[in-house]
């Protein structure tokens, strides 16, 4: 199935190719500034820190429906091993096999392409077996510090876990920014707080992954009209699964990365950030976000942490 129409329109809408240069590899975090980052630092008031991500593990969340994406194997290549000669110090280090969208990741701009295209109309091809991401690769992402904001939606409709197969609107972030008490703006990473991953943490990692709550194709032109450096949610799929049109796969994957050059992530906790929040009175934070600089990479492990 092509993509159709109404998938294009919105595409010219929010597209951002050109806008940072044609050798651009970042897209929207360059709406990262000095400016934007000293005034997420002034959110900071009590330095309560929330971890955002999950366990790296061997029972994570991936259960095959990814091709290729595995959950972390980790093995022991030496114990207690003197390698210096006997009664010398000993070392212990491990190896770790995965992949890197396993777990709490952020997906890289060559993360996905559509029509034969990369963000900022770069070939598709320029993604190889042997070299990976020749373009965007999830390297040329070297920090991600800014102004984290949380939109709990479930909170806002009421609930604490939105329904498998919610379609998250632009009505529903209006309604989650309502509850936050302030207003997205440029340079901002927004974080989307459907419960979903409470499936997860309760030992359900199929109905974890279907179905699920996530972003609608509408999104993207909420989030393009903020000017959000970043988006991540707490979904495996990161937008609505299945799709909310019949056969069009990923399609918000495409706007958000392909066209606009915004960054994604999936699998973030953002149960004990909803508490804390709460709590707080207050929605907005310093988020520190710099994914692990793989060469080539179309994605990267992350740990973040909001800083309250």
């Amino acid at each position: 199935m092509s993509l159709p129409d109404a998938f294009h329109d919105i595409a010219k809408r929010v597209n951002n190719w050109g806008r940072w240069g044609s050798d651009d590899e970042i897209g929207t975090l360059n709406l990262i500034t000095d400016e934007v980052v000293r005034r997420a630092a002034a959110t900071v008031r009590t330095g309560r820190r929330v971890p955002l991500a999950l366990p790296l593990q061997q029972d994570g969340v991936q259960t095959g429906m990814i091709p290729g994406r595995v959950n972390p194997l980790h093995a022991m290549v030496q114990i207690n091993q003197e390698i210096f000669g006997p009664g010398t110090v000993a070392c212990s280090d491990d190896a770790v096999t995965m992949g890197l969208q396993a777990a709490t990741h952020w997906d890289a701009l060559s993360h996905v392409s559509h029509s034969g295209r990369l963000y900022n109309g770069r070939p598709a091809h320029t993604v190889t077996a042997h070299g990976g991401a020749g373009f965007s690769g999830i390297g040329t992402v070297r920090h991600v510090v800014s102004r984290g904001v949380l939109l709990d939606v479930a909170r806002a409709r009421g609930t604490d876990r939105l329904d498998g197969g919610h379609a998250v609107t632009p009505e529903d972030l209006d309604a989650a920014e309502e509850l936050a008490g302030t207003r997205v703006r440029a340079g901002d990473v927004v974080l989307v707080r459907t419960g979903q991953i409470q499936a997860y943490l309760a030992g359900d990692r199929h109905g974890y992954a279907y179905p699920s709550p996530g972003l609608s194709i509408r999104t993207p032109e909420w989030f393009h009209a903020r000017d959000v450096a970043a988006v991540a949610d707490d979904t495996l799929t990161f937008e609505v699964f299945p799709p909310e049109v019949e056969d069009l796969w990923l399609p918000v994957h495409a706007l958000d990365l392909v066209e606009m050059g915004m960054p994604q992530g999936q699998n973030w906790n953002l149960e004990k950030l909803s508490t804390a929040c709460g709590e707080a009175g207050r929605y907005a934070f310093l988020l520190t976000a710099t994914p692990e600089p793989f060469t080539g990479a179309t994605g990267s492990p992350v740990a973040p942490v909001a800083v309250l």
